[in-house]
């Protein structure tokens, strides 16, 4: 069997995988084996092969971080939890704190240091797991 078979056969393989994953990253990795297969049926040598397949992973890698980042962006500034109050439950000398919200604790901080701790205090963002907190309530989208 020629070897462009193989490549086209592991990159439908790994397009399978990915409709089960749904990462995508097995999708950027299953159109490098394509664009290897396609190099191989052309008659391309097998580093050429190696080599644009692997360039092919790295610039697909890069594309799909950037279009994932744009998406986490757009989906935190759409938060429901921004501009809920918390209940603070204790301050740590660093400044930041361990507050109640929709029943579970969770770690805080302040988004500027100048802010009363005394306050009400509402959510303005959301970072990882923690929380930032402003004094004013943020207007919700």
């Amino acid at each position: 069997m020629e070897i462009y078979i193989y490549w086209f056969l592991l990159a439908l393989v790994l397009l399978g995988l990915e409709m089960v994953t749904g990462t995508f990253y097995l999708l950027v990795v299953s159109i490098a084996m394509a664009v290897a297969g396609f190099v191989a049926y052309r008659g391309g040598s097998f580093i050429w092969q190696l080599m644009l397949c692997a360039l092919t992973v790295i610039a697909g890698v890069f594309v799909l971080r950037y279009w994932k980042s744009g998406q986490v962006r757009h989906q935190t500034s759409a938060s429901l939890d921004i501009g809920q109050s918390v209940q603070v439950l204790k301050w740590h000398d660093n400044g930041s704190a361990r507050v109640f919200y929709r029943g579970a604790e969770w770690d805080a901080q302040l988004e500027s240091t100048e802010m009363p701790r005394e306050a009400q205090l509402y959510i303005t963002a959301i970072r990882g797991s923690n929380l930032i907190l402003t004094n004013r309530k943020p207007q919700q989208n």
